[in-house]
């Protein structure tokens, strides 16, 4: 075997170990659990905070700074306030995690749903003080 193709050997198997790494690696990620549980947007320089909830606390959090950063938020008086004031101004922190149930096809939806009532009743984070609105009552 001549140099040349001792090279492209010894490539070739880098390659091959280098497909089987990024192959673990992606699915011990899939794999890893994610913390689910209730959030929180908080405006440090007035105090306003927007709760929000999720079965991925990380990736939430990163949705809300990423529509932040390009302006796109749904929430039209956070966007001004992060507008005005920078990204500096604002804190993104994890209230509360939820401990999956082991059960077979659990959906912690409802779960999530009632964990963010408790903190929405706690912090009462509603208009003016937060950013959130509060529903009108049903009739």
């Amino acid at each position: 075997m001549g140099q040349r193709a001792a090279e492209i050997e010894r490539i070739g198997c880098y390659i091959a170990r280098m497909t089987i790494d990024r192959k673990a690696l992606t699915r011990q990620y899939k794999e890893t659990p994610r913390a689910m549980g209730v959030a929180a947007v908080r405006n440090t320089t007035n105090g306003r905070t927007l709760v929000v909830a999720g079965a991925d606390l990380s990736s939430l959090l990163n949705r809300h700074r990423a529509q932040l950063r390009l302006g796109a938020h749904s929430n039209r008086a956070l966007q001004q306030d992060w507008n005005a004031a920078g990204a500096d101004a604002f804190e993104f922190t994890i209230l509360d995690t939820l401990t999956p149930k082991d059960t077979p096809g659990y959906d912690p939806t409802d779960d999530l749903a009632s964990l963010l009532a408790l903190w929405l009743e706690k912090l009462e984070p509603y208009e003016p003080a937060g950013y959130h609105r509060r529903k009108a009552p049903s009739v």
